[in-house]
């Protein structure tokens, strides 16, 4: 009787025991879960670009955290409702903090954070926020000034084109940047604008390149996607100035720079954050000062004086002494939007909605 009785207490002790110790590897194997991480792309990622300048700061995270996170992403999603089912189903399948990288990501990301108030959302490029959407963008003008102060230098015809995805006050921005750059050392320079009405097509960028180089362009600039605008230049003995990558082995003779963007730190940063449990959204806007906006190596045909001109000028951006719209600035009709002595607020560039004088053309609206 006794011994059946020891028997007993000893099998619920032992059961006792092992429930736990399966208790306690639960709760570790709980603790040691990775961070879902999502990252949604508009274009493909290919070996240059808007999109592959962000996978650089995907690929920076993996070697940054290893087992610790679990990423996934998306390439080629559309803005509109395309975005919301990925940013959605990134959500439901568990993914914690989300990265958007395109500006038409906004509302449909602002949609699906109401919905899914655990998980962490960043915007790149657009303005919303939420209590746990933040946004984080470039200050991408200040690379089109130093670029501009490149193409300037460089152009026989006193005549510049630019290839643009969308009016909106990002893109707006740069083409004036890019002109006042210009400017800054030939005033009498134009900068002529063909609107292609697409963040990656190839074949459209293409052709509005040959198109402003048939108007005399000699000097070509983008804010596109792809490498087609360097390529152009490249097969039709012009200069161009690349955007978002180096991409001087499409056109080794072509690209005079490029402006470059980089998210590498931005990325670990808020993965950090995400897995010590301070994240909280911001509203960031970084530029040469922070290392998020820089140029490429001068091609060799750039001459010594201009390089140092460059370089002066983009000491003077990150020390803020210099600002691609110090007044006076003026608008195409010449009217003053600046006054002399003063910068441009950052409220006002963000809502830039007009050309600078300069500049050829209707903004489209």
């Amino acid at each position: 009787m006794k011994k059946t009785l020891f028997a007993q207490r000893f099998k619920t002790l032992a059961s006792s025991l092992l429930l736990a110790s399966t208790l306690g590897l639960a709760g570790t194997a709980a603790a040691e879960d990775p961070l879902k991480v999502g990252f949604i792309y508009v274009s493909p990622i290919g070996d240059a670009g808007w999109t592959y300048q962000h996978d650089l700061g995907r690929k920076a995270i993996e070697e940054k955290f290893g087992d610790k996170i679990q990423v996934k992403y998306v390439e080629s999603v559309p803005e509109g409702a395309e975005a919301e089912r990925v940013t959605r189903e990134m959500a439901s399948s568990g993914s914690k903090l989300i990265f958007g990288t395109s500006f038409g990501f906004m509302n449909p990301m602002l949609k699906v954070a109401k919905t899914f108030p655990d998980t962490h959302f960043e915007h790149a490029t657009g303005y919303k926020t939420e209590a746990n959407l933040g946004n984080y963008n470039a200050r991408f003008y200040e690379g089109r000034y130093l670029s501009g102060i490149v193409a300037g230098s460089m152009t026989k015809t006193k005549t510049l084109g630019y290839v643009a995805a969308f009016p909106i006050p990002e893109v707006v921005m740069g083409i004036n940047a890019f002109t006042r750059g210009a400017q800054s050392v030939n005033p009498d320079i134009k900068v002529k604008v063909i609107w292609v009405n697409s963040w990656f097509d190839p074949g459209r960028e293409r052709e509005a390149a040959v198109t402003l180089m048939d108007q005399d362009a000699d000097v070509i600039t983008h804010h596109t996607d792809s490498t087609a605008v360097v390529i152009a230049a490249e097969e039709k003995g012009k200069y161009a100035i690349a955007y978002h990558s180096d991409m001087s082995k499409y056109g080794p003779k072509a690209q005079l720079t490029a402006v470059t963007h980089h998210w590498e730190k931005f990325y670990i940063d808020q993965v950090q954050q995400a897995l010590d449990k301070t994240w909280k959204p911001t509203s960031i806007w970084g530029g040469v000062k922070e290392g998020m906006i820089d140029i490429a190596p001068l091609n060799a045909v750039v001459p010594k004086e201009v390089a140092e001109k460059v370089e002066k000028a983009k000491a003077a951006l990150a020390d803020g002494s210099l600002h691609p719209f110090a007044g006076p600035v003026l608008d195409q009709d010449g009217k003053e939007t600046v006054a002399a002595g003063s910068n441009m607020t950052d409220e006002v560039l963000l809502k830039m909605d007009y050309y600078v004088k300069g500049v050829d053309g209707k903004l489209p609206k």
